[in-house]
């Protein structure tokens, strides 16, 4: 990377930690269970609301209880269930539109984290009617009051009922990119492992690792605090002790409790102090080939950690300590590349391949050049890239017998 734009990504991180204490970053208020959600509604005077989710959740019978609840309370619930994997502008608009037929005053999303992201976009749709979503890319483009959001996630995996972020996909464009604005923190989440009994194995696999990858990006990157890192190590540390358990037995829900938790407090932790060049050239892959992006983020990761080499060895040393994966006083190197082959094992014993073979040499000029315009100079990485050196990361993700430059 140019040393001028290098000095200049730093300075830019730099402030923006300085900043952190000052800007209004807030939890959303935890609901006990679906069935708090209909009282909460009649005590502020609600009497209709959109229910996002999609085709599969509501096809299991997950949102069957709630929308009795509400039918009984007397709460109108209008109900859009056209959510895809990696939601895009066309879901959005269709949702905004129900919203405004049917008279909605508040907004639950019931599903993963491209249910919840959907239902935020939506209610930015709402805050901002005369602002189509392409322009709220980026950072603080809402800045406006959404309707009343409460968030029920079925996976444990993005977090999204804790963030300020949401990524949408332009279906026209093939681009995926993450709206952030402090106005799309939900206002109430239930965490309710009955949800996501039902998920798949895999499903659960690569949302789990999706977690972790929030947890470390947030700990290992340059703008931590106090709080983001103890979140951090919490969700670390219950990712290693539960995932696999979760995998094995989806009716433990004593395990799948332990891992909702986890990917609440790492997104706490990564709304605060960001991710990194992972989840840049996930959003890529998602926008170009649908790559769901827990997988993406699962088969990325130990790549990033191995380039960053030396500049994260002492976090994600500090990290596999905390989480049981090295003992106490192992090399900062010896812990970070335990870690590093704990999560390559992870990946192996639950059946998530170790590349991408969708990617084509091709494509990755432009999808490089996505990936270092979302993450640069806002993700506090460790070590900074380019659009050129992401281009070979991208490469050391295909198959060996697609790749074209060693």
């Amino acid at each position: 990377m140019n040393a001028f734009y290098k000095l200049y990504c730093r300075a830019f991180q730099l402030a923006f930690r300085a900043a952190l204490p000052l800007l209004p970053y807030r939890e959303p208020t935890q609901l006990d269970g679906l069935d708090a959600i209909a009282p909460l509604l009649q005590e502020k005077g609600i009497s209709s609301v959109l229910l996002v989710t999609d085709a599969s959740v509501r096809g299991l019978g997950l949102t069957r209880p709630l929308e009795e609840a509400l039918a009984h309370a007397h709460v109108a619930c209008a109900v859009y269930d056209g959510t895809v994997q990696n939601p895009t502008i066309d879901n959005i608009e269709a949702a905004r539109r129900l919203y405004v037929e049917s008279g909605a005053q508040a907004i639950i999303a019931v599903g993963g984290g491209s249910v919840m992201d959907c239902a935020k976009v939506v209610g930015a749709r709402i805050a901002r009617p005369n602002k189509p979503v392409q322009k709220m890319r980026g950072l603080l483009r809402v800045l406006r009051r959404t309707p009343l959001n409460i968030a029920v996630p079925t996976t444990a995996g993005t977090g999204s009922e804790a963030t300020l972020a949401a990524v949408i996909t332009d279906s026209a464009s093939h681009y995926k990119y993450p709206i952030n604005d402090f106005a799309l923190i939900p206002d109430y989440a239930v965490l309710d492992a009955g949800l996501t009994r039902g998920l798949p194995p895999q499903v659960t696999a690569t949302t789990g690792m999706d977690a972790l990858t929030h947890a470390i990006e947030a700990y290992i990157g340059r703008s931590t605090n106090r709080l983001t890192r103890a979140m951090s190590e919490e969700a670390v540390a219950l990712i290693v002790s539960n995932l696999y358990a979760t995998y094995q037995n989806g009716g433990d829900l004593k395990a799948r409790q332990n891992m909702l938790r986890a990917a609440y407090c790492a997104g706490v932790a990564f709304t605060r102090s960001y991710v990194g060049y992972v989840h840049g050239v996930a959003h890529s892959l998602g926008g170009r080939y649908g790559v769901p992006h827990g997988l993406a983020n699962a088969v990325i990761l130990p790549y990033f950690l191995e380039a960053y080499g030396p500049a994260c060895y002492q976090k994600l040393g500090r990290l596999a300590v905390k989480a049981g994966i090295a003992k106490e006083g192992t090399r900062p190197q010896e812990a970070g590349e335990a870690f590093i082959r704990w999560i390559r094992d992870m990946n192996k014993k639950m059946g998530i391949p170790e590349h991408i073979d969708l990617i084509r040499e091709e494509d990755i000029p432009e999808m490089a050049r996505h990936a270092s315009r979302e993450s640069n100079p806002l993700y506090p990485v460790p070590v900074l890239m380019d659009e050129h050196e992401l281009a070979a990361m991208y490469r050391k993700l295909m198959p060996r017998e697609e790749k074209t430059h060693e």
